[in-house]
């Protein structure tokens, strides 16, 4: 096994268990500051005017109905497209939208490739001449996705780069770490179109490295280009889980334990025990319109300080 290899199952270990803690560190965080905000896609032929299942007279008594398909359109809009962002800040969107875009590209380009290199494990020969179907279109099909997915992938982080570095409402906003992950994210992007462009064009190193890796076979010595490139993006996954770029977990409690959480609070449900529990937590800074103390009290402070009865 090469140094390489071994690097790379670092990187995917690292990966999948820091974000498997993200994820439950998020799923175990104290219930959110209920906002009640309508619309919420998945209330069932409801949703088209803003309404909610509390309409109906005797709402507790009766199951609400939910619309998944409905939810999923809403989310995709958001998340393929990033339909807040297209709305509210369109300069931004034009380099945005191409950055994710591509790398959703490149996520599934990563997947074929794995699925190549398993299926080389069973001997399944996946090349542009293999007689074997399914074989020849998923040799096909992945050098769109990794040569769009990189080009996108790195126009958009150029582009955003250059936003941060020049419109003074993001160099207000922006820390060290955002560039950093930019420039990172450059380099993978750069570097693995510089090897399909020089060495790599079907991808049939790339296929037989990982159908190595897959089967914990060693691998044939590479270029000095290959390695530099899956140093990047090893060194790109390991660091992923420790950065704000773990929102693509958070995109889901985003939406349902956040903006369409519409639970109800019933008595002696676990929703409320969650609520009480929060409400005995304290609060550790002021503002003139919150004072220090536990947040029942804010929530029932009076505006001269008192407390309502």
């Amino acid at each position: 096994m090469s140094e390489l290899q071994l690097l790379m199952y670092v990187a995917y270990v690292v990966f999948f268990i820091g974000t498997a803690y993200r994820a439950r560190k998020m799923a175990t965080m104290p219930v959110h500051l209920r906002w009640d905000l309508y619309p919420i896609p998945h209330e069932k032929n409801k949703h088209h005017y803003g309404g909610s299942y509390f309409e109906e007279i005797d709402w507790w008594t009766k199951p609400a109905e939910v619309s998944v398909t409905s939810e999923l359109k809403e989310m995709s809009k958001e998340i393929i497209f990033i339909q807040s962002m297209y709305y509210n800040n369109r300069p931004l969107w034009i380099f945005s939208f191409p950055f994710h875009f591509g790398l959703y590209l490149s996520i599934v380009f990563v997947l074929m490739i794995f699925l190549s290199g398993f299926l080389g494990i069973f001997g399944f020969e996946v090349s542009g001449t293999t007689s074997n179907f399914i074989g020849r279109a998923l040799h096909y099909l992945t050098m769109p996705f990794g040569i769009i997915g990189s080009v996108l992938g790195c126009f958009g982080a150029v582009g955003l780069l250059i936003s941060r570095l020049t419109r003074e409402e993001l160099k207000r906003t922006s820390v060290r770490s955002d560039y950093f992950n930019l420039v990172l994210l450059i380099a993978v992007f750069a570097s693995g179109l510089y090897v399909w462009a020089t060495e790599d064009m079907t991808y049939t190193d790339l296929r037989a490295f990982f159908t190595n890796l897959v089967s914990f076979k060693g691998t044939e010595p590479v270029s000095t280009g290959f390695a530099i490139h899956m140093i990047l993006a090893a060194a790109f996954l390991i660091y992923l889980p420790f950065t704000h770029m773990t929102h693509f977990v958070g995109k889901y409690f985003t939406y349902h334990k956040v903006r369409w959480e519409d639970e109800a609070n019933v008595k002696g449900s676990k929703l409320e025990k969650r609520i009480t529990e929060a409400l005995g937590y304290r609060i550790n800074w002021s503002a003139p319109h919150i004072k220090k103390g536990t947040w029942a009290e804010a929530a029932t402070a009076t505006e001269d300080g008192g407390q309502n009865e």
